[in-house]
């Protein structure tokens, strides 16, 4: 059964017109090569509609997210991507990292002129991950399965999952062998079995191989 379209439903009963919600969901998080990025969308919820097609990112096919790619990159008031590189998950933890990434996509929301603090922040899952990285916070709501049921929140999937997607192809180019325009830096057996052929990478999460020998 396909799953049913998000919708602003539970988008709308947090603001009124004229006030922002945004968005926020990551995705690489369970990467062992790569960034993990958090995709940042900000709509006045009142005065859009969903974009036709926008799932989940989990649940839609590469294909499916680039034939999307133009109607995300414009809808909204404003749409950022963070990331928190590789060495700094090893270095703070996913965790953190996840905070960190956030907070860089919501200070480019901010330069493009969206009232941050004003706003309505929407996050997928149960825990808050973004307060602990944020000196001064807007509200935060958090919901399990925002992604698959809030349109903001589904589109803020898509965008980071085409943006990280992006970096890790051309990531894979730099670096043959893993199978990063496959795998999009995923523990794969193909991917394990690179790493324990030619080592590991500066783009490795070096914490997350300990017991490959090759790691380094």
């Amino acid at each position: 059964m396909a799953a049913e379209a998000p919708t602003l439903a539970l988008e709308r009963s947090l603001v009124t017109p004229g006030r922002l919600v945004i968005g926020l969901d990551e995705v690489g998080r369970g990467a062992i090569a790569g960034p993990v990025a958090v995709g940042a969308v900000a709509a006045d919820v009142w005065a859009v509609e969903p974009l036709p097609g926008v799932r989940d990112s989990k649940l839609l096919t590469q294909r499916r997210r680039e034939a999307l790619a133009e109607g995300v990159r414009c809808w909204g008031a404003a749409r950022a991507v963070g990331i928190a590189d590789a060495a700094e998950v090893d270095e703070l933890g996913i965790i953190v990292g996840l905070g960190l990434a956030a907070r860089r996509a919501l200070l480019a929301l901010h330069g493009d002129g969206i009232p941050v603090l004003e706003s309505t922040v929407l996050l997928d899952g149960a825990h808050d991950w973004l307060s602990p990285a944020l000196r001064r916070r807007p509200s935060i709501v958090t919901r399990v399965k925002a992604d698959r049921d809030c349109a903001v929140v589904a589109t803020a999937s898509v965008l980071a999952k085409l943006d990280r997607d992006a970096f890790m192809t051309e990531a894979d180019a730099r670096h043959p062998g893993y199978g990063w325009a496959g795998n999009k830096g995923y523990g794969s057996a193909g991917h394990f079995a690179a790493i324990r052929e030619l080592g590991a990478t500066p783009l490795h999460r070096r914490s997350w191989l300990r017991g490959l020998a090759e790691a380094g």
